[in-house]
C-alpha cells in the first residue's frame, strides 16, 4: 500500500465511523428478512381492488390508490420484494461463473488465463442492455427471463475480481506448500484461494445491487418485467407516468423505494469495504 493511500485510510474512517461492517450487513439482512416476510404483514393483496381508482394518501391507504383502485403501499412492498430477490439472483448467477471463470484463470497455465480473459473480455465489450432485450424477446417478456438474460452478461465483473485474487494468492508461501503436500487443483480453489476472495467479493456485490438494481427496474420499466397486474417498481412507475402532475403517489412511491433500496446496498458496500481496509 502506497504512503499516499495510507495517509487517506484515516480521513475516510474518520468520515465514515458511524458506520460498520455489522451496520452494514445488518441492513441487507434485515432488508432481505423482511422482504421475506412481506406476505405475512402485507395490508392487501398484490391484485386487490379496493376502493375507488386513483383516491388520495389518507385513512387506511397512506400511500393512495392506482388507477385501478389497488393500494399502492402494499404493491410498493411486493414490488420491492421481487425485485430485491430478482437482483439478489443475478448477482448470484454472476459470482458463480465468474467464480470458475476467475479462479481457472488464475490458477491455470498462462495460455488458459489469456484465453478465458479474452473471452471475458468479449463480453465486456458487448452492449448489455441490447442483449438482455434480444434475449428476452427470444424466450419472451418476464422478469425472471430478465435476469436469465442479463446473467449472460454480468459475470465478467466478478471474473476479473476472482482472476486478481487467485493469481495473487497462488503466488503466496502457503500455496507452495500446500502443493508440496501433495493438495489437488480442486482442493486447493476450496480451501485456500476461494475463502481469500470472500471479502472483496462481498463489497463488490454489496455495491453491485444498487446497479443490478437499477438495471432491472429500467427494463421492467421498458416493458420487459412482469404482466399485470403483478407488481415491479419499474412497470408500476411506467404505469403511473400519465398521473405524475395529477396523481402524483402512483408513480413517485415505486420510485422512491427503487431509491432506497439502492441507497441502502451502496452504504452496506461503502461500511464493508472500510472494515476490510482497517
Amino acid at each position: 500500500m502506497s504512503g499516499t493511500r495510507l495517509l487517506q485510510l484515516p480521513q475516510r474512517r474518520a468520515a465514515r465511523a458511524g458506520v460498520s461492517t455489522p451496520w452494514g450487513l445488518a441492513i441487507l439482512v434485515g432488508i432481505t428478512v423482511a422482504l421475506v416476510l412481506v406476505p405475512a404483514y402485507v395490508p392487501h393483496g398484490v391484485a386487490q381492488v379496493i376502493g375507488q381508482p386513483l383516491g388520495g394518501p389518507g385513512s387506511g391507504h397512506i400511500f393512495g390508490l392506482d388507477d385501478q383502485g389497488r393500494d399502492v403501499f402494499s404493491r410498493v412492498l411486493w414490488g420491492m420484494r421481487s425485485s430485491w430477490f430478482a437482483a439478489l439472483a443475478l448477482i448470484a448467477s454472476g459470482i458463480v461463473i465468474g467464480a470458475v471463470v476467475g479462479v481457472t484463470a488464475g490458477m491455470g497455465p498462462r495460455w488458459l488465463d489469456e484465453l478465458l480473459m479474452r473471452v471475458t473480455d468479449v463480453f465486456f465489450s458487448l452492449p448489455g442492455p441490447l442483449i438482455a432485450l434480444a434475449i428476452v424477446a427470444a424466450i419472451g417478456v418476464g422478469l425472471w427471463h430478465t435476469v436469465i438474460a442479463l446473467s449472460v452478461i454480468w459475470w465478467p465483473y466478478y471474473a476479473r475480481i476472482f482472476r486478481g485474487i487467485s493469481h495473487s494468492l497462488m503466488a503466496r508461501p502457503f500455496i507452495e506448500a500446500a502443493r508440496l503436500g501433495g493438495i489437488g487443483n480442486l482442493r486447493l480453489a476450496f480451501r485456500h484461494v476461494l475463502p481469500g476472495t470472500r471479502g472483496p467479493i462481498l463489497v463488490a456485490a454489496s455495491f453491485d445491487m444498487g446497479t443490478v438494481l437499477l438495471t432491472l427496474t429500467g427494463l421492467s420499466f421498458l416493458g420487459l418485467g412482469s404482466a399485470p397486474p403483478s407488481a415491479e417498481l419499474g412497470a408500476m412507475t411506467a404505469q403511473g407516468l400519465p398521473y405524475l402532475f395529477t396523481q402524483w403517489w402512483v408513480p413517485v412511491w415505486p420510485g422512491i423505494a427503487v431509491f432506497l433500496l439502492a441507497f441502502a446496498s451502496n452504504v452496506s458496500g461503502d461500511s464493508i469495504r472500510d472494515h476490510l481496509e482497517r
